[in-house]
């Protein structure tokens, strides 16, 4: 089933939802699951950002073909009982910056569209990100109930980062929590506990 499901085995302008936005979840239903919230800082310097995990994660990185270029990605994440915490990072080169919309697109679709929603339709609100110099930015957090049936009932809080630096290239962060259980009270509420919000707070990008 892991590599069957999971992102690396495919082209990222055919992945579903599994294989694209939810990369880890069959890597991480093979494994033990680690202790319960052990907080350490992950420092990623490769990647441009400093995280929150509340365990070590596992590191998986690769290049990827799309639109024929080369593109550079990573991926951290860690399974705490139902649910996995996990950063992916999308590098694009100085040359490749122009394809940043598009990809960015791209990724919200195949992930929206693969639980049962679209752009018109999901649960989002205003949040806001601080980058390493403290400078604080805003973004836009998406909360997911899953209703595509190919996919079993669970919920997702998930939010896109972009950094461009003309210099050096842009990234495109996806930051995540999959909680691998349907939500009964409010999805906004539930992401917002402390065990959650720790994770998107503390991620800080250059």
């Amino acid at each position: 089933m892991f590599i069957r499901n999971y992102l690396w085995n495919s082209q990222l302008s055919k992945v579903s939802v599994l294989k694209s936005c939810l990369v880890v979840a069959a890597l991480f239903l093979c494994v033990a699951c680690s202790p319960k919230l052990d907080w350490r800082t992950v420092q990623s310097p490769q990647e441009g950002y400093v995280a929150l995990f509340p365990g070590k994660p596992d590191r998986l990185e690769r290049h990827i073909q799309y639109q024929d270029q080369d593109v550079f990605q990573t991926l951290e994440a860690i399974k705490i009982d139902r649910d996995i915490y996990s950063i992916s990072a999308l590098h694009l080169n100085q040359d490749q910056i122009g394809l940043m919309p598009q990809l960015l697109n791209q990724l919200k679709d195949n992930l929206l569209k693969g639980v049962g929603t679209d752009d018109s339709s999901p649960m989002t609100t205003l949040s806001y990100f601080q980058t390493v110099d403290r400078q604080r930015l805003p973004v836009e957090d998406y909360f997911l109930d899953f209703k595509s049936k190919d996919v079993p009932p669970q919920a997702m809080r998930v939010r896109w980062v972009i950094r461009i630096n003309p210099s050096k290239g842009a990234w495109i962060y996806q930051v995540s929590v999959l909680h691998q259980e349907p939500v009964v009270t409010n999805i906004k509420e539930f992401f917002s506990q402390e065990s959650y919000a720790n994770f998107f707070e503390e991620f800080h990008p250059d």
